[in-house]
């Protein structure tokens, strides 16, 4: 039973490491259903890790039938000896990687979560004392600065930071919509689902689909961004001030210095061809059948690791 579970989520694991995300990055639909895509993507690498880590400890547990009974018979002669003999070198290699993995991707994204947090506290303590208030707007500050940006610091306390170069480059609209954009990244907690990729992506740097998918979700919360800007004050205004100041700064979008990432021209390309698109608040471009097949298989990509793993820790009905 097991070795069928092993080989089920081996061969998800594979899809979900490389042709999968691959496919997903290139495909054209995203950036009409941005929420739905980043569910998909979540999905995506919840259900790989779930599959690598399940897929290795079902083939090392197969011969006592559970993970359970695999500890069970292997923690008493771990130090000991002498193992059993039906536990052979890739048995035990299969259990001993699937802890390193797991051990390794839980205790990056602890120190991740540790340093962003670490640098929020900074970035608090900085615009508190170099920044004032915007008059009227007391979670808006003000930095003494000629550059064009705009970030938010997230936290209990949220703060979305301009600078005196972007209030004086943008007329009243076009600062509505810049401050609307960060303050839904605020609102829809962007900065922690980019938590999460970018330590994915730090655990495993030499992994090119980590880095492929990060940089597809920082590109997804920017569109997010943008809609909530454009519920707030319309497309107009958010395009001209993406015409104005976009380039400025941070390579092609106000930067979000609490997340990490610094979206680059090609991200900013992409976010004004789609103002120029059919807007997704009102629809957008992408079927109600597709959004809803796109969510079944996010659930289904997330449920199948789940169930394996129930069998492998011999939680069965």
């Amino acid at each position: 039973m097991l070795i069928t579970v092993a080989a089920v989520l081996g061969a998800l694991a594979v899809a979900l490491a490389w042709p999968v995300p691959v496919l997903l990055s290139r495909a054209t639909w995203l950036s009409g259903a941005p929420a739905i895509a980043l569910a998909l993507w979540q999905a995506v690498a919840l259900a790989g890790g779930l599959s690598m880590i399940g897929c290795l400890l079902a083939f090392g547990s197969a011969p006592a039938g559970s993970f359970p009974a695999a500890v069970a018979q292997l923690a008493p002669v771990l130090l000991t000896g002498p193992v059993p003999p039906e536990y052979g070198a890739l048995q035990l290699a299969a259990l001993t990687l699937a802890a390193a993995v797991t051990l390794l991707l839980m205790a990056n994204l602890a120190l991740t979560a540790v340093r962003a947090e670490r640098e929020r506290r900074r970035q608090q303590g900085l615009v508190d004392i170099l920044s004032d208030p915007l008059p009227g707007d007391p979670r808006t500050r003000v930095l003494p600065h000629p550059v064009p940006l705009a970030y938010c610091v997230p936290g209990i306390r949220t703060t979305t930071v301009l600078t005196d170069g972007l209030i004086q480059a943008l007329d009243p609209d076009e600062l509505a919509a810049v401050i609307a954009h960060e303050r839904t990244h605020l609102d829809q907690l962007h900065h922690l689902v980019r938590l999460a990729f970018r330590a994915w992506h730090s655990a495993l740097p030499w992994f090119p689909i980590a880095n492929r998918a990060e940089r597809s979700v920082v590109t997804l919360t920017e569109m997010l961004a943008d809609d909530g800007a454009r519920r707030s004050v319309g497309t107009d205004a958010l395009r001209r001030a993406l015409a104005q100041v976009g380039n400025a700064g941070e390579s092609g979008s106000f930067p979000d210095v609490a997340s990490g990432a610094s979206p680059d021209a090609a991200m900013l390309a992409a976010r004004l061809d789609r103002l120029e698109q059919p807007d997704p608040i009102r629809g957008g471009s992408v079927p109600t059948a597709v959004r809803g097949a796109v969510l079944v298989a996010s659930v289904a990509l997330v449920a199948i690791p789940v169930i394996g793993m129930a069998v492998v820790f011999g939680i069965t009905p």
